[in-house]
């Protein structure tokens, strides 16, 4: 076998050209299957080269734990090259198709907003889908989760009533019916309840395994008893006896209502916690007893659909080891890698949203400053060590885009597009083509031509063609970013022969150099009297959206999140010394003593957009 290919791949000329065979699920007799239109299989996947852009603290055990920018069937088809069949659990929270557009409030730092204009609300994600394109992007994910998991790997998906039916069944194709474990029940209160239906008070959180043996650490996760419970149950800590619960155990000879003798309990180990309590109650898959986050829970970061780390502890607890890898392909505020590596755990995150890179390195690096702070760097009682170090990279340079939802009008602008009010099919036309904006929070695929295919005026074509034989009946610009490679090809062919059609693809990650899509932030840094000085900094954007409010700022540090400093810059990768990550209500500090072993300074200065500002100082 060729060097540069790996097992379930097929020989390329490079490692960057790789490609990935993927196993195909089994067909189901018997069962239901779901179909959806335009459901297709997902045969094989490219590996996607990462750039390395940030790294905070330092290896344990030769491991750094990582963080990735940019579309998770990427990062994922980017990890089968190293983590293919190695990693013990994944945890996913996507979005519900809810319809919505989930926001954040932006407030200044040590001053509150309190205006109700919409414009500083800032767009973190969009879960508004079209037709059936849910179900495959899902259905894409969760095969490629299938080859990365351990054969003892678990994975637990998170939805609610709109679609834990449909997930189910598409779970059910991919990892087998017989490797179904629970739904989880995740019980809440809070908000209004409907008058003309049952209020909706839980989520579902679908447990399945990858294999018939599975890690699940059942003893780590029981209840303690209360006193009513020990008094219930006779419970007695110290050579007590133990009423057996429940119904009578199968093949003995002890009914379910005799007390059980500690001699008893040696000489049928089997049977062990089985039935009764001894250190707590076994875990139900009902929970009621961990509660949403709220205004003042001390560790909300104010991302959208923040989930509480309790819920993340237990089932980190049940489903991992101590060094076991945990991966979140839909990482949002970063609590399952928050919970990780307080728990030991090593740990693999992703988003497509800059805003949910930037409040997951705070949130770790606020993390890892404490455990040093308290001198902990393994779990308590045990010699496990806790790895308190990340990494953050981009996949296929996926960073044009700060906010994904604003991409279309952003796009627009920069390929000077005439916008089209009078169809919901195209976008707007230039030089002569229709363009079509592709979704920009993956990369398009065929299933995305289908608005397209049903939109096309058939009959006008008839006509164009009758009237110029030679020149095309339809010019179509796709832009995306990234693509599948036959995207255009597939287009013309569903169309049909008859038709002479010119489709141009865009894309943007190749084609990104000629085009603007932001404004670039400013700021007045030097170096005094042996003093890092940020004197001003202008976050054009930001301000942008804060002049339409009316916002008085009235010092350039209430618009920064964080600063970063690297005092030894190597010209590639940002490792800071300094990681300035001030409280809600406080302020970075803007002045930072130079060591005198410094080199190439740099600073990333970051606003609350999650926008950052990178320059560098050559000072003596």
């Amino acid at each position: 076998m060729p060097q540069n290919t790996l097992p379930g791949t097929m020989p390329q000329q490079n490692v960057e050209q790789i490609t990935f065979d993927l196993p195909q699920p089994e067909p189901i007799k018997g069962f239901p299957e779901l179909r959806w239109t335009g459901k297709r299989p997902f045969t094989s996947t490219h590996y996607y080269p990462a750039q390395l852009k940030e790294r905070y603290g330092d290896p344990v055990d030769g491991w750094m734990n990582r963080i990735y920018w940019g579309d998770n069937l990427q990062v994922m088809s980017h990890l089968l090259k190293e983590f293919r069949g190695k990693v013990d659990l994944v945890y996913i929270d996507p979005p519900f198709d809810s319809r919505v557009d989930y926001k954040k409030i932006i407030t200044l730092h040590g001053k509150s907003t309190t205006s109700d204009n919409m414009a500083f609300e800032e767009k973190q994600y969009t879960d508004i889908w079209s037709n059936d394109e849910y179900l495959q992007f899902i259905y894409n994910r969760l095969i490629l989760i299938r080859e990365i998991l351990s054969e003892k790997g678990s994975v637990y998906f998170h939805c609610d009533y709109r679609l834990d039916s449909y997930v189910r069944i598409i779970m059910d194709e991919i990892f087998g019916r017989s490797h179904f474990q629970n739904i989880i029940s995740w019980c809440y209160t809070g908000g209004g309840v409907s008058k003309t239906s049952y209020g909706r008070r839980h989520d579902s959180i679908l447990y399945y395994t990858k294999s018939s043996e599975w890690i699940f650490n059942w003893k780590d996760i029981m209840s303690p008893l209360s006193e009513e419970q020990k008094e219930r149950y006779r419970y007695k800590d110290e050579n007590g006896y133990y009423r057996l619960m429940g119904r009578s155990l199968k093949g003995s000879p002890i009914s379910s209502a005799r007390d059980v003798s500690p001699e008893w309990e040696k000489s049928h180990p089997e049977l062990v916690y089985r039935y009764y309590m001894k250190d707590g109650t076994l875990c139900l898959d009902y929970w009621t007893d961990i509660y949403q986050l709220n205004q003042v829970s001390k560790d909300r970061t104010g991302y959208p659909t923040q989930k509480p780390e309790e819920l993340l502890e237990r089932i980190i607890l049940a489903s991992s080891n101590p060094g076991s890898i945990v991966l979140d392909c839909f990482m949002g505020s970063g609590t399952t890698q928050a919970v990780a590596m307080k728990l030991g755990r090593r740990f693999i995150g992703a988003d497509i949203n800059l805003g949910a890179i930037q409040t997951a390195t705070k949130r770790l690096n606020r993390i890892i400053d404490e455990l040093k702070e308290q001198g902990q760097f393994s779990l308590p009682g045990t010699n496990k060590k806790l790895y308190l170090n990340f990494e953050v990279y981009n996949v296929n340079h996926y960073d044009v885009f700060r906010n994904p939802v604003q991409a279309r009008e952003l796009l627009l602008q920069a390929l000077e597009v005439e916008p089209l009010e009078s169809t919901d099919v195209f976008d707007g036309m230039k030089d002569g083509y229709k363009v079509k904006i592709m979704p920009v929070n993956r990369i398009a695929t065929r299933a995305d031509l289908n608005p397209i295919l049903s939109g096309i005026n058939y009959p006008e074509m008839d006509k164009r063609m009758a009237a110029s034989p030679g020149s095309p009946a339809e010019r179509i610009m796709l832009v995306c970013m990234g693509h599948e490679p036959d995207l255009a090809a597939s287009l013309k062919m569903e169309i049909g022969d008859q038709y002479r059609v010119d489709v141009q693809v865009v894309d943007i990650l190749r084609d990104r150099k000629d085009l603007a899509f932001k404004y670039d932030s400013e700021a007045d840094i030097a170096v005094e009297d042996g003093e890092l000085v940020i004197r001003q900094f202008y976050p054009r954007n930001l301000l942008q959206k804060l002049s339409m409010l009316d916002e008085n700022v009235e010092d350039w540090r209430q618009l920064v999140e964080t600063v970063a400093i690297d005092w030894n810059y190597n010209g590639e990768v940002l490792q800071p010394a300094v990681y300035d990550n001030p409280g809600k209500n406080e302020l970075v500090q803007g002045r930072y003593k130079v060591p005198g072993d410094h080199g190439r300074i740099r600073v990333k200065i970051t606003d609350l957009l999650s926008e950052s500002l990178e320059t560098t100082l050559e000072a003596e």
